[in-house]
């Protein structure tokens, strides 16, 4: 079982002015799919404070995986990917780029996303929008494909070729 950390990117919600609910919906689909949920926070939109949450959960925790919520926009508060590439070793486009197509199909703001994923030693991070239609969505795309990644990333599976 993966273990996972949730963190959420809003300044309303880190000073209680705004009920979560993407972090929730998060934890609700992961647990659904067999992942288990390690922590969950609630953040001020601040690049520092973002990226070292995601070093925490990442260095001291162990965790397999951390999904964001939040802060991926055009808003001069919006920090979330930038906080996550100060933090990854290696960058993952494949996530956020399947992310975007799909929710194309579903509005053209989709391409305002400025979503990023990548990998901090055995930690894979993953942006999500901060709505939770959005985050429904894009995580009916990644799963199909997650475990496995995060089965090759943790050494247990092999290659990603089709026999």
């Amino acid at each position: 079982m993966f273990r996972v950390g949730i963190i959420v990117a809003s300044d309303k919600g880190a000073k209680g002015e705004r009920i979560d609910q993407s972090g929730k919906l998060i934890a609700e689909i992961m647990t659904e799919n067999g992942y288990k949920i390690e922590k969950t926070v609630i953040l001020p939109d601040d690049r520092q404070v973002l990226a070292q949450e995601m070093i925490d959960m990442c260095d001291k925790l162990k965790l397999d995986l951390i999904l964001t919520s939040g802060g991926t926009g055009f808003s001069p508060r919006d920090w979330t990917p930038e906080a996550t590439l100060d933090v990854v070793d290696r960058q993952v486009p494949g996530i956020p780029e399947a992310m975007r197509y799909e929710s194309l199909k579903i509005t053209p703001k989709a391409m305002l996303s400025r979503a990023v994923a990548g990998i901090r030693k055995q930690t894979l991070i993953i942006n999500l929008p901060g709505s939770p239609k959005a985050v429904q969505e894009n995580l009916a795309t990644i799963l199909p494909a997650l475990q496995h990644g995060l089965e090759v990333l943790k050494g247990t599976a092999g290659d990603c070729a089709r026999k």
